[in-house]
Order: C-alpha cells, then structure tokens, then sequence
C-alpha cells in the first residue's frame, strides 16, 4: 500500500516513525539536528496523517507489514530506524525482523503488564473522546500554556514550553485519526511485543522519567526483550522525548546510527 512521507537531508536514510494518533509533523522539533547529516524519510502510518488505513483490523503485525513494504519499495532496506510509542514499538519489531540497520525506539509501547494494560486503554480512550469534542477549538486552546497544560500533561513533562503550532497539530491529527479506537483495542488485547538477541544493527530505548502513559518501570522489560540495547534515560521528560528534550533527543539519535560497525 502507498504511504504518504517526505524526504529531507542528506546522508543515510534514517526512517523516523511516529505514534498513535500523530503524524509526520511530530517530528518537527528534531528536523533541524538530524538533516544536516541524514536523509530524514518522514512517514504518516496507516490510517494517519496522509496515508489510507489497512484493511481489516489495526494489528501491529499489520503495520509492521505495512512499513516492511515501504522500506522495500523505497530502497530502505538498510536504513536506520527511530520511532516514538507505538513507532517505537514498530521500529523494535522491524530490528526483531531483522530489517534495518540501527534502531532507536523513544518510550515504545508493547511492554506492558497487568493494571498497566488497563491504565493504557482507560487514559487514552478517555483522553481521545476529549479532544474530539474539543476539536472546534484546537487552535485558541493550543496558545495558552494553561490549555497546553491541561490537554497534554499526559505526554510532555513540561508542555506549557511546547510551541502552540505543534500543540495544535497534534491535537488536530489525533481527533482527526479514524483508526485510534481499533488500535487502541488492538494495543491492549494483542500480543505483546517479542524481543531479538540478534538484531541487525545497534539499539537504543530511550524512557522519559515522568513518562505517564507508559511507565518507566516498563523499560527493565524492554531490556529483558532486547539484552544488546543500551537504555537511554530522559530527565525532566514524559512521553515525548523529541519534544521535552529534543536536543539531547537529537543527540541520542545521532550516537546511534552514527556508528558504521557494531
């Protein structure tokens, strides 16, 4: 299937996935550290942004076939990987596949247990039927650090600092999102994700310390599915390190895939 991305920079490809409900324009905060010494590929996920949805139910099996797919008919096949939550949680099942060179995942999904598996669907179906209701109003709300506040301590350690443009995009694609609630149902009755020994290149998971969503506690787990990664932590940051910390973010990145031998 045809999804929408960009392209920009120059140097090895580095494909940049976003989570649940974004789109490409998440990624704005880090575009200006990483384009200078990578090609950036910027892709919307199904059913995201610019892109059609899957047939069928909203797997991650399915998406993870989706971008495979892509990766092949754009000549991909090595690029190195990063990706936020639930594209963290794709960028890790494509290492696992063994697609892709080095692999950063910022806070993936996947890793959850018990209550916490709740928590995840409870917050976030709470949360969606919010900023759709609230849709009208995206743009004056996104202006006042009060309102960012309020729609957004979920995701960001600090997200009264956060520029209103990017506040209203994200709220703005994730009321406009068709697919959340049957990913969202697929996320928290699914398969959790399964972990490689071997995968093709280095990996780095990266935790924000404040991250509400998906608890730093969930991180030894990602460690325990994936032994080779180095674990990144994120001070004075939630869900988003690429927003509340895009310069060490950035930086992280950049250590990563910047290595030619493992």
């Amino acid at each position: 299937m045809f999804l929408h991305f960009e392209r920009l920079g120059t140097g090895h490809p580095l494909l940049m996935v976003h989570g649940l409900g974004a789109n490409l324009r998440t990624w704005d905060p880090l575009l200006s550290a990483l384009c200078g010494s990578r090609e950036l590929i910027l892709v919307d996920l199904p059913g995201h942004g610019r892109s059609a949805p899957l047939a069928g139910r909203q797997t991650m099996e399915a998406y993870a076939d989706a971008l495979a797919g892509f990766m092949q008919s754009q000549g991909l096949t090595t690029a190195d990987l990063v990706g936020s939550s639930v594209g963290g949680r794709l960028v890790l099942e494509l290492a696992r596949r063994g697609i892709g060179r080095h692999c950063v995942a910022l806070d993936p999904g996947g890793f959850w247990r018990g209550w916490e598996t709740r928590w995840l669907h409870w917050t976030l179906a709470a949360s969606i039927r919010l900023v759709r209701l609230l849709r009208p109003f995206h743009p004056g709300l996104s202006r006042h650090a009060v309102t960012r506040t309020l729609l957004l301590a979920q995701l960001s350690a600090r997200p009264w600092l956060l520029l209103p443009q990017l506040v209203a995009e994200e709220l703005q694609s994730l009321a406009a999102t068709t697919v959340f609630d049957a990913m969202l149902v697929e996320l928290a009755s699914g398969p959790l994700q399964q972990g490689s020994a071997k995968p093709p290149g280095l990996v780095t998971i990266g935790w924000g310390r404040q991250d509400h969503l998906l608890l730093p506690r969930q991180a030894a787990r990602a460690l325990v599915a994936f032994p080779s990664a180095r674990l990144q932590w994120f001070e004075r940051c939630g869900h988003f390190p690429h927003w509340d910390q895009p310069v060490e973010t950035a930086r992280v990145i950049l250590e990563t895939v910047g290595k030619d031998a493992l």
